[in-house]
């Protein structure tokens, strides 16, 4: 594997990125408008966040910025061997890494940025190797929000979709998640008491109480079944394709996950990018 590729002959260099003081709504416009993932965040040019998808789908009813992002993100220098972003990656969980060159943002390193480095690299392992079984397939059939949830609690950003017939039909993401929530204000009601809690002769029924009207305003998933929403006829790959192979389809494609399925077509597994970096590593 050639040594010499560097960060910054991969990253992204026009960053979407966004400020404090800074709102939900504004990050979810840029993450619709733009499509992407992930946006670091900026207070007096410097980098001190990175705000997601997953943080808005969290923290649905959170509105500002400041308690949305994840602070103090791990960041690389634009001279680092690509190998030691994929270590970070690995490491951290994380899908992207702001590049940062004399305290300044300068780059955005994502998965997808070195995933698409390994396509000359000739890697011919089985990508197999590097399937995780465990995501199982929802139905398609089944409402956007359980699938949200259930993608929440998996700590999976997608999974496949399968018709009453156990066929591969569709793949659902936590963009296309996004892409179809609106923004609901409503107004909710509270009740306080008026008496004292260390009064003995204040009987709980009697208690004078006042209601306090408030607004909230959350992020809303549509309630539709997920074959309304998710990516139909999704690229597909099979278990003995070699990790250059895979990585050039990703790249093509720009997806950021491959069902693999067997001879029958029939699902056996989701290859995330992610698990590719393993496969860089080894060399």
């Amino acid at each position: 594997m050639p040594k010499d590729t560097l960060v910054r002959d991969v990253m992204v260099k026009d960053v979407a990125c966004v400020a404090l003081p800074g709102s939900r709504d504004e990050v979810l416009s840029i993450l619709k408008d733009k499509r992407v993932s992930g946006l670091p965040v900026l207070k007096d040019n410097k980098v001190v966040g990175i705000v997601s998808r997953s943080n808005l789908l969290k923290n649905p009813t959170e509105e500002q910025l400041a308690l949305l992002m994840a602070r103090d993100p791990v960041t690389i220098s634009p001279d680092e061997d690509i190998t030691i972003a994929a270590r970070l990656m690995l490491k951290h969980g994380i899908r992207r890494i702001p590049v940062v060159e004399d305290e300044k943002l300068v780059g955005l390193v994502t998965v997808a940025d070195v995933v698409g480095s390994m396509v000359d690299l000739n890697i011919t392992d089985p990508i197999g190797e590097y399937l995780n079984h465990g995501v199982g397939p929802v139905w398609n059939m089944t409402p956007l929000p359980v699938v949200a949830r259930h993608m929440e609690l998996a700590h999976v950003k997608a999974v496949p979709v399968i018709d009453s017939a156990l066929d591969l039909v569709g793949i659902i993401s936590d963009r296309d998640v996004i892409s179809s929530s609106v923004i609901e204000d409503s107004v909710e009601m509270s009740d306080m008491s008026a008496g004292s809690d260390d009064d003995e002769w204040t009987w709980e029924s009697m208690r004078d109480t006042m209601s306090i009207y408030y607004s909230v305003s959350r992020i809303k998933v549509p309630d539709v079944p997920v074959k309304d929403v998710m990516v139909k006829d999704p690229i597909t790959a099979s278990n003995n394709m070699g990790v250059s192979d895979c990585a050039l389809k990703m790249k093509r494609h720009r997806i950021d996950q491959v069902p693999v399925v067997d001879a029958n077509q029939k699902f056996i597994g989701l290859l995330r990018d992610r698990y590719l970096l393993k496969a860089l590593l080894k060399y």
